[in-house]
């Protein structure tokens, strides 16, 4: 089986077609996705699509890039996320992290917003699902300080360097599309380094379509070919990497019954 370790279903252009979703990734043996929440005003429609389905499991977070300043996001207490992370289908916490790529400081805030998200998951035992743009460095910086130990570095686009100091926290490495894209040719060299044991596939649909759908819709059906060029990547087949993959995915997210 194929899993989709990050995506949003519940976005408005996936949704919309949902059933021809399902279908697709059934057609390409996509058995399981983790459909990732970006803020909590849309975590309820979030969980009423995993709840109807028993394949699709659930994150609670709230996205870096979301402004403190936005009336429409509410900033996450300690206590907003370990209530909702006490729900049977909410499988990690995230996707959390720094974005310094839009923003300019000041962004104590989003540090702090960070924090917050670290400790739930200490205190809860879910993995974290970390997002990094741009921001490397603390991102790093902030797992050390606040002993992040367990969860994924999502869309890794960073150089092999900060993927090893995530690995040596325990984290896992996840890769999208963008492996598949020729000028990757540095995340490239990282998807032929991190160990089998350690790598996670996604598609962060409705983003970053692989080749050959590239600048199309995404859905997570078309993980398979992330698998498919890290396997043309480390000069394995497809079901190596889609074994190893499933079988990470069934061990970080170990709330779910595999």
């Amino acid at each position: 089986m194929y899993i989709d370790s990050h995506c949003h279903l519940n976005f408005p252009d996936l949704t919309a077609q949902l059933p021809d979703v399902l279908a697709r990734m059934q057609s390409n043996r996509v058995d399981h996705a983790l459909v990732v929440s970006v803020n909590l005003r849309d975590w309820p429609g979030l969980m009423a699509l995993v709840e109807a389905h028993p394949h699709l499991h659930a994150s609670v977070g709230v996205h870096p890039d979301n402004d403190a300043e936005d009336a429409d996001c509410a900033e996450p207490t300690l206590n907003d996320l370990l209530s909702r992370a006490a729900h049977p289908k909410v499988v990690a916490i995230g996707e959390t992290g720094l974005d310094y790529y839009r923003l300019s400081e000041p962004l104590d805030w989003q540090r702090d917003r960070f924090r917050t998200h670290i400790r739930a998951a200490r205190q809860t035992g879910l993995p974290l699902i970390i997002h990094t743009r741009s921001a490397a460095d603390d991102t790093i910086r902030l797992m050390r300080e606040e002993q992040a130990d367990r969860g994924v570095m999502h869309c890794f686009t960073e150089s092999w360097d900060v993927a090893r100091a995530a690995m040596d926290l325990g984290f896992y490495i996840s890769f999208s599309g963008i492996v598949t894209f020729k000028n990757a040719a540095s995340l490239q060299d990282v998807a032929r380094k991190v160990p089998l044991d350690r790598m996670l596939i996604e598609t962060d649909s409705p983003y970053l379509a692989p080749v050959p759908y590239r600048g199309k819709l995404n859905d997570p059906s078309k993980v398979i070919h992330v698998a498919e060029k890290i396997a043309e990547l480390r000069g394995l087949p497809a079901s190596a990497i889609e074994q190893a993959t499933a079988d990470n995915y069934f061990t970080l997210f170990n709330k779910i019954k595999r």
